[in-house]
């Protein structure tokens, strides 16, 4: 089966390029307050109901102390410049984050590792994944989060017992180049895709990233072990290429390596933005697991003694403004009601309302070690 990785040069090249259009915190002019808020702190016990939209962070309390934060790369480079603003400019002198990054399911086995041994120093998980997050949660690390903080969440986003918020979303979908695919090409479910000839040597998958993983997980919860083994066989029989992350599916298919692949939605609208003559498409299955919209989310270990502190700086990602932001920088769906979309320049990406999710909870995700034991016995991984 052919294994293929995109040469490190020509994708540095690409991100060099992109970043000046991307990276820089040109949304967060909007942030830019006094950062001399004296609204309510937010305690265990708080229960103020379901949010009819986002607040603004000038209503929110102001973060004063020290963190240990243990964040999840993939969108890590927004993330952090929001870190340091919130360090250096909105509460300069009074804030500052202990920030460790890695792989998000890393990180979440490092917390239960360190909870083994005396517990962990982190106060927030910051994951890209609702899987690393369930993870932790089931092993009992993680406090009840306040109201105040999930419900401006939808329930579906967000776990049944507070224990973890989703702060973005991400949707499953097809991308493809549009030199070699129409969409009517594209099957509206998952399962048809390694049937058809037209896919044969031109599809391209991520199986050892995190998201990609987590579709798996989602497939298994849905269809069962069986049906997901057949549909990970019948890939592997198309003669699909393999990459280390879903960014070099999305760039290669947009080169013309490969014509189709299997990612999350936001890096093709990045692609998009930085290359808008690039010959590249989204297609959405519908109401299987290729339609799964995931979210990248925190938490707040109950091992901390900065519970408020922690709550609070998780609530600062789900305002008006960070939301904004982040939809503007990362290209993530919104959470937060009242927040526009993003935009991919000719891309037309539906909003959450129009996709076509299939019913899971999302901490069923946390289920991965089974989902990586099905890649490895299938010789996926």
């Amino acid at each position: 089966m052919p294994r293929h990785e995109t040469q490190p040069t020509t994708r540095r090249a690409f991100l060099a390029g992109a970043t000046g259009v991307t990276a820089a915190l040109a949304g967060c002019s909007s942030l830019t307050g006094s950062g001399t808020t004296s609204g309510p702190a937010i305690t265990a016990d708080d229960q103020e109901g379901e949010s009819g939209g986002a607040p603004s962070i000038d209503d929110l309390p102001d973060l004063s102390g020290t963190l240990t934060v243990y964040l999840g790369r993939g969108e890590g480079g927004a993330y952090r410049e929001l870190v340091n603003y919130l360090e250096t400019t909105r509460y300069p002198d009074e804030f500052s984050v202990n920030l460790k990054s890695g792989p998000s399911s890393g990180l979440a086995n490092t917390i239960l590792t360190e909870s083994e041994n005396g517990g962990s120093p982190a106060d927030v998980f910051w994951s890209i994944d609702a899987a690393s997050l369930a993870l932790v949660a089931r092993a009992g690390l993680a406090a009840t989060l306040p109201n105040a903080v999930t419900g401006v969440v939808p329930a579906k986003f967000r776990d049944g017992d507070r224990r973890w918020v989703g702060l973005t979303g991400r949707a499953r979908a097809i991308p493809y180049n549009t030199n070699k695919l129409a969409e009517r090409d594209i099957p509206a479910s998952i399962f048809d895709v390694p049937g058809h000839d037209r896919f044969r040597d031109v599809l391209g998958w991520a199986p050892s990233y995190g998201s990609f993983q987590a579709f798996v997980t989602a497939m298994r919860q849905l269809r069962g072990e069986q049906r997901t083994r057949e549909w990970l066989n019948a890939v592997e029989a198309t003669g699909v290429q393999s990459y280390p992350g879903e960014f070099g599916v999305t760039y290669d298919v947009a080169q013309g390596t490969v014509a189709a692949g299997f990612a999350n939605h936001y890096y093709a609208l990045r692609l998009k933005q930085a290359r808008p003559n690039a010959p590249l498409d989204l297609a959405f299955t519908r109401n299987d697991p290729g339609a799964l919209v995931n979210v990248a989310g925190a938490l707040v270990l109950d091992s901390t003694d900065r519970f408020e502190l922690a709550a609070n700086f998780v609530r600062h990602f789900l305002t008006r403004e960070v939301q904004q932001y982040l939809v503007e920088n990362v290209y993530s769906y919104p959470l937060a009601p009242g927040v526009s979309p993003p935009s991919g320049g000719d891309i037309d990406l539906p909003s959450l309302a129009d996709l076509d999710p299939p019913d899971i909870d999302l901490a069923e995700l946390g289920d991965v070690q089974a989902t990586i034991s099905l890649l490895r016995d299938t010789g996926v991984l």
